[in-house]
């Protein structure tokens, strides 16, 4: 099964095709940092008000060690006890995403803050910034509870995994990431930051199919495993989300609490709850905040950009990696 200690090594026959194809769409997606102008966005930083640079300011904070955090748990966690050698690729590919998104908010920071001392306080963020360092607390505790855990031999130490696996793509990427997203596409919403916006777009999308890829993942070890699945794990996975609604709406009133015309603290939690609800949903458990989302520009996120090719492009374009073309073919 996908959990049983070992690490095969066998790719044919292949027992888990769906990871295999999650592996070849991903390298679809293929995007590199340099396609990203940021340089578009400096005029706009002087035009933003004090509490808009106080929220972007944290933002970047943010960016600066998020994706970091997600990679050191994917290698020190997943990778070793993701029995099948095509979910193994996927994982392999996304630590190969995760380099770029932490190349990208690398060079955001450079861009954004040219002073070397502001940056270095940006990437020390975990431990001054009390907003920031609840939530690593919060994704540090989650990453130190499997720091024992070599092999899966029991039913408990299964559970343990899914909820280490759950935690990193419903709480970190599927919450925190889409809230910093929301701060993003809020912005462009108001014409600002266009460059930020761009880069978010491959993000976004890369966040989407891991957590798409984790929850492939829980949903195969529900088939092969159901006694794992019982009332104790959906409340604790209840109990985990909760937490990370919370760790996310304190960084919300920093972020906006010095009070940004059109972004306020009431709707960042009603979007939340509402992110929340449908990670609950997505795992076969019933929603438990039973709230809408207030914000009509991340449902647009839904839906395939357009843009003009010529100008840039666009992040709904995929390298294509089937088929031949042969040198007497007519066209």
């Amino acid at each position: 099964m996908l959990l049983d200690p070992g690490m095969d090594l066998t790719l044919r026959p292949m027992r888990y095709p769906h990871f295999f194809d999650r592996f070849r769409d991903a390298i679809k997606n293929t995007w590199t940092v340099e396609e990203v102008d940021l340089h578009s966005d400096l005029t706009d930083l002087d035009r933003l008000s004090p509490a808009e640079r106080h929220l972007v300011s944290r933002l970047v904070a943010f960016f600066a060690t998020g994706d970091t955090i997600v990679a050191n748990n994917l290698v020190l966690n997943l990778y070793q006890h993701v029995n099948s050698p095509e979910g193994r690729l996927y994982l392999s590919r996304q630590l190969f995403e995760e380099a770029v998104h932490v190349q990208f908010y690398l060079n955001l920071l450079d861009t954004y803050v040219p002073d070397e001392e502001e940056r270095a306080a940006a990437f020390a963020a975990v431990e001054n910034i009390p907003s920031i360092r609840r939530k690593a607390e919060f994704c540090f505790r989650w990453i130190d509870s499997l720091h024992e855990l070599r092999e899966l031999r029991t039913r408990e130490d299964r559970r343990a995994f899914l909820l280490n696996l759950i935690c990193f793509a419903a709480c970190i990427e599927g919450l925190f990431f889409y809230g910093a997203f929301a701060y993003v596409y809020f912005l462009r919403s108001r014409g600002l930051l266009h460059g930020l916006a761009s880069g978010t777009n491959w993000v976004f999308r890369d966040e989407s199919m891991h957590m798409a890829f984790a929850f492939d993942v829980v949903e195969t070890v529900r088939r092969e495993e159901p006694d794992l699945f019982d009332d104790d794990l959906a409340e604790q996975v209840r109990q985990m989300l909760t937490e990370a609604v919370e760790c996310e709406a304190q960084f919300a009133e920093d972020l906006v609490g010095q009070g940004v015309p059109g972004l306020t603290l009431a709707d960042m939690r009603e979007y939340l709850q509402y992110v929340a609800d449908q990670r609950l949903v997505q795992l076969g458990i019933a929603a438990h905040y039973g709230s809408k989302n207030p914000f009509a520009f991340m449902d647009l996120q839904d839906v395939q950009e357009l843009s003009n090719f010529f100008e840039r492009r666009v992040s709904a374009y995929q390298v294509g990696v089937t088929g031949t073309v042969a040198f007497d073919d007519d066209f």
